[in-house]
């Protein structure tokens, strides 16, 4: 089994972190800007979160759409959680994708991207 890429991440991709949960760069964006809010804790779905996890997965989403907001400019958002292989989870370690979007963009399906 190859090692998870979400485990052990380069310093350089983290944009902001929590005690439990860091904001990564996408390595593969669908859009610029395009974030990665994924849990220190191995875990593979977002049911699988506790408490703490949610609220500060959440504290961080509303900090870090701030941060796209002031650096990119978008005009809206796409949200997404792929949770579970059927689902179209290829890395199974929750990540949760905060998409800026922006006029005259084309918008595809939301594929799991790393």
């Amino acid at each position: 089994m190859a090692p998870c890429p979400f485990c052990n991440l380069p310093p350089e991709r983290i944009v902001r972190a929590s005690a439990h949960v860091r904001a990564i760069r996408s390595s593969i964006p669908v859009s610029p800007g395009h974030l990665l809010l994924v849990p220190r804790r191995h875990v593979a779905s977002l049911f699988g979160l506790n408490i703490v996890e949610w609220v500060e997965l959440g504290q961080l989403l509303v900090e870090v759409r701030s941060v796209l907001m002031a650096e990119f400019k978008p005009e809206g958002f796409n949200i997404w959680v792929n949770d579970g292989a059927i689902a179209g989870q290829t890395v199974m370690h929750l990540h949760l994708h905060l998409v800026p979007r922006y006029r005259g963009q084309q918008t595809g399906s939301c594929g799991d991207t790393r």
